[in-house]
């Protein structure tokens, strides 16, 4: 765990499936500090069919994004939490620079950031999304080419049972990738022009490869806040 005297947020950028999940976990862990998942958060409220969730429902099943009021009043009540006080991990958010800068305007000041962009082209995307299966139980993801469960169907942590998101689905995939490149991609550009906030990682590498960037990234945004 790194030493963190001011909050950590570390947002997490790039295409759908191009790793920010899978390399999540492990860095929250690394850092002590929650991973935050709008997707997870969203997914949360459709199984509870909660008013949010069901206004949801639409967008997501239809690969196409959330209003931005929808997902700044989730947002801003999970960061509430005590658990955040030491900062978190955003995955999946923001989305669009109109989120980016209301993000900004409500961190203000309090908080070092860093952006870690995942790039990778799009043709390995859609091989590795459609090959992507998820616990019904406690949403551990697999892939079942690249990195399968030990018995096919079963959760290697909770023996629930997978299955494909809809949202995994290869017409799916085309959708959310146009609608990333036209309004999620920008985001990357408004990171960019803040010196020393954004970190390329090439999201091609071994998984280990790419997790060690991600950690060196991070270390050093810590010595030079």
């Amino acid at each position: 765990m790194l030493a963190i005297e001011t909050p950590l947020i570390v947002i997490l950028l790039g295409p759908p499936g191009a790793g920010k999940g899978t390399h999540a976990a492990p860095l929250s862990q690394h850092l002590g500090v929650p991973h935050i998942s709008t997707g997870d958060l969203f997914r949360e409220h459709l199984r509870n069919k909660t008013p949010l969730g069901n206004v949801a429902r639409s967008f997501i099943d239809a690969g196409q994004l959330v209003p931005d009021h929808l997902v700044l009043e989730m947002l801003a009540d999970r960061v509430r939490q005590s658990d955040c006080a030491r900062g978190y991990i955003l995955d999946g958010f923001p989305r669009t620079v109109d989120q980016a800068e209301a993000l900004d305007k409500q961190i203000a000041e309090q908080s070092t950031v860093i952006a870690i962009n995942f790039d990778i082209p799009d043709r390995y995307l859609v091989e590795r999304i459609v090959s992507r299966q998820a616990c019904k139980q406690c949403g551990q993801l697999y892939n079942t080419q690249f990195a399968p469960p030990a018995q096919s169907g079963i959760c290697d942590h909770c023996a629930g049972s997978l299955y494909q998101r809809d949202d995994d689905k290869e017409e799916i995939i085309l959708k959310r990738l146009e609608v990333y490149h036209t309004q999620t991609k920008p985001v990357i550009e408004y990171y960019s022009q803040k010196q020393g906030m954004l970190h390329q990682i090439n999201a091609r590498g071994t998984k280990t490869q790419v997790f060690q960037d991600v950690l060196k990234a991070c270390e050093k945004t810590q010595v030079m806040a």
